[in-house]
């Protein structure tokens, strides 16, 4: 019997090949400052559109919203050009791609802000968090974020603008779908988060000022992409990038429904395990299901079984597979035949080149291991 995990789905108004997706996985394969997507990461990409959907690395939506080096921009021209090439390469392969968009907040550093702070909700350092910098000598080098300072009112209007015009560039792009990043510790889940939300004004304190953010985001989002284009990733329960919320379960919930509300097409859970953070329960995940009424996709080291079970039980869509896909483009062929899979060279995970990124092996060319 065929697995459930190769069958087709629906997202929105757009057929999958299948469900399994291909997680979003910063990979810094861009040169800075200009952060414009080239051939190589088109390349890259197009070697996994046998995806029933890649969800792209995070793109962000200004240079101040970067954190690390090298990791691709939304927000010029030469940056939308070189998404459409990338666009194009997975088409041309018969695959379906999301743009994530995409604002780090306080995991940033002066490298990145002319020399300033980076900004977030409150004035509160992201203690033992780094970012990625290239030093004057061309070194690559993990560092520790900056000191941030709060963001203003005013200062937040233009974010969600620039969210609104990355995500009309994205559609101008040709992406399938455009995701909302609202997780893993960057801006709009530091706005979410009790420990990372200080604010005194209608953008802190109780739970729906401390959402109010990312649903103003997504309202912005949808005046240029279609509801049935457009996806949420977030990660509750979150423990990284200096997360400890108070109110995990609620917040996520309060959000699912809301996104249910607007008709969106898909919402990501990014769930926290594959960093060390709890399991997110068969309970917690019922819930979900009951408050949002789009398609769920869950991400976080899913194996092929692991993955088969949870589309079995109903309470996911589709499964969202990252290191997995780093090292084995052609992760839907593995699966089927039940491996073997390339390993992964986390050597390679952020550094330059083809190496670790284009030439691992697909199951024709070379033997490989089984994890």
């Amino acid at each position: 019997m065929e697995l459930k995990l190769l069958t087709p789905v629906k997202i929105g108004h757009t057929e999958l090949a299948n469900r399994v997706v291909m997680a979003p996985l910063t990979r810094c394969r861009t040169a800075e400052p200009d952060n414009v997507p080239t051939a190589l990461n088109a390349e890259y990409y197009a070697q996994r559109a046998s995806a029933g959907l890649i969800i792209s690395e995070a793109a962000q939506i200004s240079r101040s919203a970067q954190g690390y080096a090298g990791s691709a921009g939304i927000y010029t021209d030469a940056q939308e050009a070189g998404w459409k090439k990338v666009v194009e390469a997975v088409h041309a392969n018969g695959g379906r791609i999301s743009a994530q968009l995409w604002h780090v907040g306080r995991v940033s550093h002066a490298y990145f802000q002319n020399g300033g702070a980076p900004v977030a909700p409150s004035a509160i350092p992201a203690e033992g968090t780094k970012c990625h910098i290239i030093r004057e000598n061309g070194e690559h080098a993990f560092v520790p974020c900056d000191p941030p300072r709060a963001l203003s009112v005013e200062e937040i209007g233009r974010i969600v603008g620039q969210y609104r015009d990355a995500a009309a560039r994205a559609v101008r792009a040709g992406f399938d779908f455009v995701e909302e990043h609202a997780a893993n510790g960057y801006l709009l889940q530091q706005f979410q988060a009790t420990n990372t939300n200080r604010r005194t004004d209608r953008y802190g304190g109780s739970l729906e000022n401390r959402a109010r953010l990312t649903l103003e985001v997504l309202d912005a989002m949808l005046e240029v992409v279609p509801c049935d284009r457009l996806g949420v990733r977030i990660s509750p329960y979150f423990n990284i990038n200096g997360i400890d919320d108070a109110e995990p379960e609620e917040m996520a919930l309060y959000l699912a429904a809301e996104f249910g509300k607007r008709n969106i097409a898909y919402l990501s859970v990014a769930e926290p395990s594959w960093v060390g953070g709890i399991a997110l329960t068969d309970a917690f995940k019922k819930k979900i299901r009951q408050a949002f009424p789009g398609a769920l996709i869950y991400a976080g080291e899913y194996t092929r079984e692991k993955a088969e079970a949870v589309l079995q039980s109903g309470l996911a869509d589709a499964v969202g597979f990252g290191r997995l896909y780093i090292a084995n483009p052609d992760l839907v062929a593995r699966i089927r035949q039940d491996g073997p899979y390339n390993a992964p060279d986390r050597a390679t995970f952020y550094t330059e080149g083809p190496k670790g990124y284009t030439d691992y092996p697909f199951l024709k060319d070379s033997p490989v291991q089984k994890p």
